[in-house]
């Protein structure tokens, strides 16, 4: 594999990664700005601080090569539970489609940078 290939999938994958951590982070103080809007879409107060714990571990693991694998797979799983919360709400394509990008850019940057997945997903000579 590419040094170039490998640290381009750390900036595919990072990027949203990085995104991802500040959302989590944010959540665990419950600022206005994210309880109203959390509130809004039907969610109780009381699954913020969960909801971002889950999602900074999830990202971690994402971050962490040995366990990168297992952390793209609970990414896609709240990620997809995002879908559905906007799908619900009734939100347009932008709101239904970011964390549909995002799920893709993680599982990207994932393949790039891990030459076993690559194979797996793209065949042995990708």
């Amino acid at each position: 594999m590419s040094k170039a290939r490998y640290w381009g999938g750390w900036v595919v994958g990072g990027l949203p990664a990085l995104f991802l951590l500040v959302d989590g982070a944010v959540k665990l103080p419950k600022p206005a700005f994210v309880v109203e809007p959390t509130v809004a879409l039907g969610f109780s107060e009381d699954v913020i601080v969960p909801l971002g714990a889950v999602l900074l571990a999830s990202t971690l693991l994402y971050l962490v090569p040995r366990t990168a694998v297992v952390g793209a797979i609970l990414l896609t799983g709240y990620l997809g539970g995002a879908v559905a919360t906007h799908v619900r709400a009734g939100h347009g394509a932008f709101e239904v489609g970011f964390p549909v990008v995002f799920g893709v850019l993680l599982w990207t940057g994932l393949a790039l940078r891990d030459a076993r997945l690559s194979a797996a997903v793209f065949g042995p000579r990708a």
